[in-house]
């Protein structure tokens, strides 16, 4: 996204703050007008010409672009480890915790350690753990025991 007097091109077809077309005009001409209007001169696109260029709030086109690169990256995945016997409070603040990752677009791994025989209660608490979640999250996999541990991934709504 190119803004303002990064913008080379001699003139540019320009749209209004409310969308209605301004025609097209000499780029100077145009960042006076963002000037005057106390807006950003943001491009569209540098593959036609005259490049379509609007006329976008101060600081909105920035904003905008944030959110876009936000879009774009792969969730992370985060990591939360719990055992067996965990006491309610504790349990409160791991749901608090896994719903906070998961509403800021972020996967989550459950993961709980099992010593002995604590298996068939470490499922049973995952499988709690993501019938609190379902309104945050999705299981993306099954639960997985696999010897020290049993695992399972939620990933955020969308």
């Amino acid at each position: 996204m190119i803004m303002n007097e990064k913008i080379k091109a001699s003139e540019v077809q320009l749209t209004g703050i409310d969308g209605e077309d301004l025609g097209v005009m000499p780029t100077s001409q145009a960042l006076t007008l963002a000037k005057k209007l106390k807006v950003d001169l943001v491009c569209t696109s540098m593959m036609s010409s005259p490049p379509p260029c609007k006329l976008v709030g101060a600081g909105k086109a920035r904003e905008e672009a944030q959110q876009q690169r936000k879009r774009e990256q792969a969730p992370k995945v985060k990591e939360i480890r719990l055992t067996p016997h965990i006491e309610a409070h504790d349990y409160d603040t791991k749901i608090q915790q896994a719903e906070r990752i998961l509403k800021s677009g972020d996967a989550v791994l459950l993961v709980v350690r099992i010593q002995g025989k604590e298996g068939p209660e470490a499922k049973t608490l995952l499988e709690s753990l993501i019938g609190d979640l379902k309104l945050a999250g999705r299981k993306q996999t099954g639960i997985q025991l696999s010897g020290k541990q049993a695992a399972v991934q939620l990933d955020p709504l969308t």
